[in-house]
């Protein structure tokens, strides 16, 4: 259990997920509207059966299938012989037939389960389920929020796109889990290719919480499902960011035990967040499964694609990359950890790697190109049309050409904020490496015209040999390399 379960007292704290992931595919999961809806029009990529017209008829997506395969390989699921799509009825703007297509009792996933850590602390959250099913359309709320708009526009582009919903065991104790959990599982998903973060909604979260009795929960983090299904569970909706699943669950767990504490029940209900205010707001009662009214798609017949899961191949995932970089190359846990955050991460740290010097790469890729990005809030996928160019810098500082502190100071700096390239930075600042000739009458003169350091170095200050290295680099521009300059002066010295 973390620690943040550990110290909920007399209470503990029981969630589960349903994790809806669209599913990275060129047409809609049951037509061949194009799922590109960057800056698209409202309500311009649909059709007949995204819209739900009479007559029309769904035609299931062979890349959506093969997805959900390569998710259900990665999470260690079973994929049943057989598997089907229902209908689950309800009433909603943004759901054109009234209906959804989805599976129910035949999902193509099943028992699953996802390793990750939080708090250096290893846990495994198992996937009772993933399912592929039609996403709905959007609502746009005009001048409000859900609660106070004006009025309410509906744009069907989304309705049809695939998603995959993961939905996992009730096995997280503590929000903290919750957004770690999150982040391993989009670290999949984009390994395996089925996923784009970028897209605007491409992650949305609806998480159930309960506030149980803590004996409940026994030291391995287990329940007692009989506390669990007697517990009454709030539904938490609208969640669309790892930071923001945190939030929300930290105060709907911290209301449901001020509640209790006061003597007052829990209602069982659906609940919005509100991230604009940092609170869950209820929305309505909680369904019961048996208000969808599930009945089989009769459109569609059933699927059988379990022979896919030796067919079809996966590449090698975070956790397992982690561990070859370290064996591999000779990386740190933590210098691994952040090579393989992402895909591109990876995949350009051994195309340099393979180049330069793993040690020199690791440091200019995991600390001062991600650090420098993380500072202006930006992601490898920011700059991904110009790794070339980041390539060059660092092959610029491989190669000795300029210095390490330049090139991360200046060239790079520049790069990001003003789109130049590294050899016009390196040109038009004077970056060159100066010549050895020119280093050495730059430490004669650091000498000649500062003896009291000359003195105070020779009486054992070190301090003094950093006052005439800086002298050394102020006069060459900064384009000496220090180590050179720090050796130069010591032999000057000691003559």
């Amino acid at each position: 259990m973390s620690a943040q379960a550990r110290e909920s007292g007399d209470l503990a704290v029981v969630i589960g997920l349903e994790v809806h992931v669209q599913l990275e595919t060129d047409t809609k999961i049951f037509c061949g509207c194009s799922t590109d809806l960057a800056g698209a029009e409202p309500n311009t990529h649909t059709c007949p059966v995204c819209l739900g017209l009479p007559g029309a008829l769904p035609v299931l997506n062979e890349a959506a299938v093969e997805a959900a395969v390569k998710v259900g390989k990665a999470i260690d699921a079973d994929v049943p012989t057989e598997t089907r799509f229902h209908r689950k009825n309800y009433y909603y703007p943004d759901l054109p037939k009234n209906f959804q297509i989805t599976q129910y009792d035949e999902p193509i996933c099943q028992d699953g389960r996802l390793e990750f850590s939080v708090e250096d602390e290893r846990r495994t959250v198992g996937i009772e389920r993933a399912h592929l099913e039609e996403d709905p359309g959007s609502l746009r709320h005009e001048g409000g929020s859900i609660d106070t708009a004006e009025y309410t526009l509906v744009d069907y582009n989304r309705a049809g796109v695939p998603l995959l919903e993961i939905v996992t065991e009730p096995d997280f104790r503590g929000a903290d889990e919750v957004r770690a959990f999150l982040a391993k599982l989009e670290e999949v998903l984009e390994y395996l290719g089925v996923f784009d973060s970028t897209r605007d909604g491409s992650l949305r979260v609806d998480a159930n919480l309960s506030v149980v009795d803590a004996a409940a929960v026994d030291d391995r983090g287990a329940i007692d499902r009989e506390v669990l299904e007697a517990a009454n569970r709030t539904e938490v909706k609208n969640i669309s960011s790892h930071r923001g699943a945190e939030k929300a669950l930290a105060y709907e767990a911290t209301r449901q035990k001020n509640a209790i504490s006061r003597g007052r029940a829990v209602e069982q209900e659906t609940r919005h967040w509100d991230e604009s205010r940092g609170i869950t707001v209820s929305m309505r009662s909680k369904e019961a499964e048996k208000d969808y009214r599930y009945f089989r798609e009769a459109d569609l017949p059933p699927l059988r694609v379990s022979h896919w899961t030796e067919e079809l191949t996966i590449p090698e995932l975070p956790d397992a990359r982690r561990e070859r970089f370290q064996a591999e190359y000779g990386l740190s846990p933590e210098a691994a950890a952040k090579l393989t955050s992402t895909k591109q991460v990876a995949d350009f740290y051994e195309d340099l790697a393979a180049e330069f010097d793993p040690d020199l790469v690791a440091t200019w890729v995991a600390d001062t190109l991600l650090g420098e990005l993380n500072y202006r809030d930006m992601a490898v996928t920011d700059v991904a049309d110009r790794l070339e160019e980041v390539h060059r810098l660092v092959e610029l500082v491989a190669t000795d050409e300029i210095t390490a502190k330049n090139a991360r100071e200046t060239v790079l700096r520049t790069m990001l904020d003003e789109g130049a390239d590294p050899d016009s930075v390196v040109e038009s600042e004077g970056l060159g490496k100066t010549g050895g000739e020119e280093v050495r009458a730059a430490v004669a003169a650091a000498i000649e015209d500062n003896p009291e350091a000359v003195a105070d170095y020779h009486a054992g200050e070190e301090g003094a040999l950093n006052f005439l290295v800086g002298q050394v680099m102020g006069a060459t521009g900064g384009s000496a390399d220090p180590g050179q300059v720090n050796a130069l002066l010591r032999e000057a010295l000691e003559d």
